[in-house]
């Protein structure tokens, strides 16, 4: 993977996903990586702060809409580029 924003928000997820996860890819669901709201809600202010962007959303709602690791990287890369 040569996408460095793929490649920056994969390890924030790994760093708080269980350790039996394994490997995680942009094909990973959610539901696999052993995150509680708390971690998710930590990963999201990492985001903002390594992108200076702002995700306005509930982290349940958030959670429910995305499925897999991939729509988090498209999610940040949208905001991303609309602050551009």
């Amino acid at each position: 993977m040569s996408d460095e924003l793929a490649t920056t928000i994969l390890g924030k997820i790994k760093a708080h996903a269980a350790p039996e996860t394994g490997a995680i890819t942009l094909d990973t669901e959610l539901s696999e990586l052993g995150i509680h709201s708390l971690e998710l809600t930590e990963i999201v202010f990492e985001l903002e702060d390594e992108f200076d962007i702002e995700i306005e959303m509930n982290t349940v709602d958030a959670w429910a809409n995305l499925t897999n690791v991939g729509d988090i990287v498209d999610a940040v890369r949208g905001l991303v580029e609309t602050k551009a």
